[in-house]
């Protein structure tokens, strides 16, 4: 059983919805028709920069040296991709789009960090009818058609699969368990399927630039899924409510007869306090490991 979103959570359920549910997807839709397909795909790889930069930067999450230059190859890749000589600062617009769709994926990204301890089903849940209905209202505005039965039938099982449903939740228990900046470094890896997907389903080929371009990205996105991180560090005591398990070094809180019984799975979500412990080993910024560093 997961821990449902309370009140104080109201605020960052809000900012995942119009980020990340409203703004990113219509900037999207907006900029697609002007980038080829490959590209596009690639270009999504700056959300894993921006998610990156906004957990260090604001959230302070650690990021390393290794982590940094890669965020330096995917951003470079980027540029490559965003030139051209013949738009107005040689930068195509609707590349930029798409880069603006990445920026607000990765505040989308950060907010739901804040969210991750509560029940993944349920928080999608909000963001989704939250979001899905102010884009309806918004495209009725605008003289949109709804579509046939038969396309939003396929709309609503794609979009469930790969977009809002299904992997929005598994994407929650990964910030849960990684932190934004490694959830977000993760998912520099789904752009090359869409560029695999692209050359399948698309007859032409991209530019040459980005030939260039696909070698750096890929060595970005190498340096970032191989990173590796363990250090003597202090967890301070706290007291939090979420869903656990009570063989992972850190959950070795006495029970109560009101806490509720494991599952079979030997989890479940109850408020409980944490000593503080000082220990060594292999760990991400997750929702027990946000400590600071020395640089």
């Amino acid at each position: 059983m997961e821990a449902p979103p309370g009140r104080s959570d109201i605020p960052w359920l809000i900012g995942v919805t119009i980020s990340g549910g409203i703004l990113a997807p219509i900037i999207l839709i907006i900029s697609l028709p002007g980038t080829p397909a490959a590209t596009a795909s690639l270009l999504l790889n700056f959300e894993a920069v921006a998610t990156t930069l906004i957990a260090a930067a604001i959230f302070r999450e650690w990021v390393s040296r290794r982590v940094y230059v890669a965020l330096g190859c995917i951003t470079a890749s980027c540029l490559l991709l965003t030139y051209d000589p013949a738009a107005d600062f040689g930068l195509s617009l609707p590349a930029l789009g798409i880069l603006l769709t990445c920026f607000f994926w990765a505040v989308d990204n950060n907010l739901g960090q804040r969210l991750s301890e509560k029940d993944p089903f349920l928080t999608i849940s909000i963001k989704g009818i939250g979001a899905g209905s102010v884009t309806l209202l918004l495209a009725i505005a605008a003289g949109e058609q709804l579509p046939g039965p038969a396309t939003t039938a396929a709309a609503m099982l794609i979009g469930f699969l790969c977009y809002g449903g299904l992997t929005s939740i598994l994407f929650l228990l990964a910030l849960r368990g990684i932190g934004a900046a490694r959830a977000g470094s993760l998912l520099a890896i789904s752009p090359f399927f869409g560029v695999l997907f692209s050359f399948i389903l698309f007859a032409g080929l991209p530019a040459g630039v980005f030939y260039a371009a696909l070698p750096v990205m890929i060595l970005g996105a190498w340096l970032l899924v191989t990173e590796k991180h363990s250090h003597l560090h202090r967890h301070p005591p706290m007291i939090h409510e979420h869903r656990h398990r009570h063989d992972d070094l850190h959950h070795d809180h006495t029970h109560t007869a009101d806490d509720p019984p494991l599952s079979v799975d030997g989890e479940h979500s109850h408020m409980h306090e944490h000593a503080e412990l000082i220990h060594e080993h292999p760990h991400q910024p997750d929702i027990h490991h946000r400590h600071s560093h020395r640089r």
